[in-house]
Formats: structure tokens, sequence, C-alpha cells
């Protein structure tokens, strides 16, 4: 199959993951795959597995980009693409009007987020073959919307590449303490996702206060990236760390590429999100065999068992997130057998294998239909 991805993002994420390790699996099965992106996009350097001559890019500026419209509509048609695959709401016009212009296209859109869609959507996914959902959170959602036919909502949770977190070491865990100057022996506790309030650092920031009470030398990390224009996020969770006394305690390390060794060099990692579409950071971290924390968000709930395969907290309960993790902390036995438990349920249940053959599944149908 001919198979565009199109992305407008300009900050790595869990979608944009998602996307290169699709593309990337595809073009590994013998698929002629295409992606379009913008010229800053940081999917540029993770499609390793593209031929770099079936990546293009143009401004992508926004929903109402007619230029890139008739740009991207052309390219289709030159390229014979059959399926159109468009991963952000904003290029979903741009993608329909691409499809319109190409009527031997398919158009299939990806729903990573929770938020819902408006009425300008609405009449661009008109044309829309099949809209997947990344969990069974984000298609109760899309049900929801009414003007979506049920018939072409279809539910693939996230896969991982599950081999890129089972094969670390314990040299990988004293490599990356040391390598952040946290304590060798000590308790680390971090949380990965964009700096945004959604994500609940906030909390996380409050319950690593009352965890230092118990455990007065356990450390904190936070990793990703403001995508604030004024770094406004960031500067508020600084403040914060000042105010609860968490400075020296607390490393805000924005974007780390190897998210893998950050994982293992975890005790526990936390998902503190208030809304949660699925939980990439949340599988990865299973994935490492690193015991998890984190508040039941629709996305989260789907993966994990309460007491079983991780611990589920209320939303925006400091308190409780803090409790989970003191509990666990003082139970290793019991982080062992969340962990073990987490990564034998990622690997049965969410690898990017089982995602890109349902994925592949949907296109070969959609082109039958």
């Amino acid at each position: 199959m001919k198979i565009l991805q199109l992305s407008s993002a300009q900050a790595p994420g869990g979608g944009e993951r998602h996307l290169a390790d699709l593309a990337n699996a595809l073009a590994a099965r013998g698929h002629e795959v295409h992606a379009t992106l913008r010229p800053d996009s940081p999917l540029i350097n993770e499609l390793g597995g593209v031929s770099p001559k079936n990546i293009t890019t143009l401004p992508l500026r926004n929903a109402l980009d007619a230029v890139s419209a008739r740009k991207l509509a052309r390219y289709v048609g030159e390229h014979k693409i059959q399926i159109v695959h468009a991963h952000l709401a904003r290029d979903y016009p741009l993608a329909s009007y691409a499809t319109r212009r190409n009527p031997g296209s398919k158009l299939i859109i990806t729903r990573h987020v929770l938020f819902p869609l408006n009425r300008l959507h609405s009449i661009t996914l008109s044309r829309v073959a099949r809209i997947i959902a990344v969990s069974e959170a984000v298609a109760r959602q899309l049900h929801t919307h009414g003007s979506i036919p049920v018939e072409r909502i279809a539910v693939i949770s996230n896969g991982i590449e599950v081999q890129r977190f089972v094969a670390k070491t314990q040299f990988d865990r004293s490599n990356f303490r040391r390598q952040w100057k946290f304590l060798e022996d000590g308790l680390l506790i971090g949380t990965v996702g964009e700096i945004t309030a959604l994500k609940g650092h906030e909390d996380f920031l409050r319950a690593a206060s009352i965890i230092r009470r118990k455990y007065p030398r356990a450390e904190f990390i936070i990793a990703g990236l403001d995508a604030s224009r004024d770094g406004k996020n960031r500067a508020a969770l600084e403040a914060l760390i000042a105010q609860l006394d968490l400075a020296g305690a607390v490393q805000d390390v924005g974007w780390v590429d190897n998210l893998a060794s950050l994982y293992c060099a975890l005790d526990v990692f936390v998902s503190a999100s208030h809304s949660e579409s699925f939980g990439l950071a949340i599988a990865e971290a299973m994935a490492s065999a690193t015991p998890v924390v984190a508040t039941a968000t629709g996305g989260a709930s789907e993966i994990i068992t309460n007491e079983e395969t991780g611990v589920l907290v209320p939303l925006g309960d400091a308190e409780a997130l803090a409790a989970a993790v003191i509990d666990l902390l003082g139970d290793e036995d019991k982080r062992r057998r969340l962990a073990a438990a987490g990564r034998e349920l990622i690997q049965q249940q969410f690898s990017l294998g089982r995602m890109v053959e349902e994925t592949e599944k949907i296109y070969r149908e959609v082109l039958i239909d």
C-alpha cells in the first residue's frame, strides 16, 4: 500500500512517538510510506525507516492553510497515495481536502486526545473512512459527538516497541543516576510528560513534599517539554519547588532522549495527570519493569488493574498520590510484584506489532469498501 502519514507537530510527545513507530514499522513490512511534516518537525529525525525521498515538508500552519492543502492534494495525486492518515485535529481539514481531490485515496485519522471535536471537524470529516481511537475512553468521547457514524470508529490501543525498554540493566540504572547526579543508593521517583496543567505536575510536587517527610533522602525527577511560548508553565513549577522547599530534591531535566534509561533508574514512576487518553509514558514505564502509581484517568484505567499491575489513585489528590508512593517505597516485594505483572501485561496486550497489524487491517478494509 501507498500510505502518507500527516502531522504538523512542532514538539515531541506521545502522538508523535505513535506516528514514528507506526510509519517505521509499516515501511519495514514492505509498504511505500510517505510523511508530510512541518519543516521544524521533531519527527524528521525519528523516521529512520522511511525513505528520505518520501519525507516532504509543508508549512501546515493551521486548519485553514489553503496553500498547504493544495500542495498536499497535488502530492497525493502525483504519488497515487491510497491512505492519507492524519494525527492532529488542525490537520484534518487539509487531509480531507486532499482526499476529496483524489477519489482514489482514503482518509484515516487517529484521535489521540479526549478533547471534543468542533463544528469545523464535523464538516471536514464527512469523508473520513475510519476514525481510530487510541483507547476506549477516546471512543466513548467520539460516540457522544453524534455526527460520526459508529461503524466508522475503531479502537486500536497504542502500542510500544517493548524491546526498547526491556533490555535495560543495573548499569543503565546506575549510569543514569550518575549522569544526573542522583544518589545511586537512594530512592528516586519520577514523572514524564509535557509541562502543562493537565499533566498534574503541581500535584506531583505536593506529593513529593509529603513523601520527603517520610523519606528525607528521596529524590524526584520531572522530564518533559514546556510548550508554552513564554515558558510560564515551567516557571510556575520552579516557583512551587521553591515554595515547598524542594530545591535540591527535584530536578526538572526537560526532554530526555533515552527515556528507557530514565524509567529503569526509577524506584517508582508517577503519572499525576488530570486527563489521559491512553498513557504512553505509563505503558513505557511498565515495559521497563518500573512500578507505577497513576491517577485514575480514562486511559490509565484501561492499562492498570489497581493493585495488580499498578496502583490507581483519585485525580487531583496529592495526599493519596503520596500515600501510594510511600506504601511502595516501604514494600520492595510489592514493587517487584507490580513491576513484573506490569511488564507482562504490556508485552501481551500493548506491543507495537499488535498495533501495526490492527492499523494495517483497517487500511485494507477501507480500500475494499
